[in-house]
């Protein structure tokens, strides 16, 4: 860490029962050079990794629908999310990591997985960097029905869409989770889904 306009960083453990919640006390030079102190909480469980699943012959896509809790106390009226298929890394790098969860999730074995890029989520209160990438599927590739681990108490249904009702999902409002709509979003900004597509550098 070399931002000299913080310093005096001090942290406590608030909860460490599932992830690690902590609250960060530090001070913060202003513009004018006077400092003030700041009080912050910030909420660790790793970092992660999403795919999408693309069929260019058939323009359909692979995502996945399962409950969240956290939508279902924010409005959410069922907590069912439609998501791109998703994990904590655990330790492994992102490129493992995904194909170990897309075979859980998916049922679908991918050899070759493409990174496009990583971002911060939810910057203001949690620590998390996701890795996004992308994959070609086909129904070869199928060695499994999915639906995640039961140990882990998940409960997954998998989901086979045609790429532009996905599309016309988000504008609907049926799927409302970012790190899916950044990938749609991708798929069609790249043209990923049509016969020619443009060359990646």
């Amino acid at each position: 860490m070399t931002n000299k306009a913080i310093r005096n960083v001090q942290t406590e453990v608030l909860s460490d029962n599932w992830y690690v919640l902590r609250k960060v006390t530090y001070d913060y030079q202003k513009k004018d050079g006077t400092w003030e102190q700041h009080s912050r909480e910030a909420y660790d469980r790793g970092n992660g990794a999403t795919i999408l699943l693309y069929n260019k012959a058939n323009k359909t896509v692979i995502l996945t629908r399962q409950f969240r809790m956290p939508t279902y106390l924010n409005g959410n009226e069922t907590g069912m999310l439609i998501e791109a298929c998703a994990g904590l890394l655990d330790n492994n790098n992102p490129e493992d990591c995904i194909r170990r969860e897309t075979e859980e999730e998916t049922g679908y074995t991918v050899s070759h997985v493409r990174k496009v890029f990583e971002a911060y989520m939810s910057p203001g209160s949690v620590t998390e960097i996701l890795y996004f990438f992308v994959a070609e599927y086909s129904k070869e590739m199928k060695t499994s029905t999915g639906g995640g681990l039961e140990e882990e108490s998940e409960n997954i249904e998998v989901l086979e869409l045609p790429f532009g009702e996905a599309l016309q999902m988000i504008a609907n409002g049926q799927i409302r989770d970012g790190k899916t709509i950044l990938l749609l979003q991708y798929a069609q900004i790249h043209n990923l889904l049509s016969s020619q597509q443009p060359s990646h550098e």
